[in-house]
């Protein structure tokens, strides 16, 4: 995906070879041309690498394996980030599960992350953000509640 500049595809690019020098494996894409960064599949990560730690903001996704549907929801709630996450299950009680205990602004069943319509609440929690976006939250943001109570005798 073509990044917003080259420094930013620069910085995406540094932190997924920082990641392969720790240890990562890159199972697709991985290369730079400008501000061209293709999307990248990579594996093998640890918590400490800047693609699992920080909000990347560019075209990386990880992928790891786990053993208990459990384990992945507390493996993504180890992060000082929690904007949106993308659940992809056929089960009900997953889909519940992932909604009562993942600590993200948002959860999207069998879809990516980043899906965002205009009307729906849009927005992080930890280090992803404060408040909400969306058009009836942006018009919230720009007014100013008062409150008049009356009591009559």
């Amino acid at each position: 995906s073509t990044m917003i500049d080259e420094d930013n595809a620069i910085r995406v690019e540094e932190w997924v070879n920082e990641a392969i020098d720790d240890g990562a494996i890159i199972l697709a894409g991985g290369n730079r041309i400008g501000t061209y960064y293709e999307p990248t599949l990579i594996t093998n990560t640890k918590k400490k690498m800047k693609v699992c730690s920080l909000e990347v903001f560019g075209p990386v996704v990880t992928v790891e394996k786990y053993s208990k549907f459990e384990d992945a929801v507390d493996l993504i709630n180890d992060s000082d980030y929690g904007l949106q996450a993308g659940v992809f299950t056929d089960k009900l009680s997953e889909m519940n599960y992932s909604f009562q205990n993942l600590e993200v602004g948002g959860v999207i069943i069998n879809d990516v992350p980043t899906f965002r319509v205009d009307h729906m609440p849009y927005g992080g929690v930890k280090n992803s953000g404060l408040g909400r976006e969306g058009v009836k939250y942006a018009m919230f943001e720009m007014l100013e509640p008062r409150l008049m109570i009356k009591n009559i005798f």
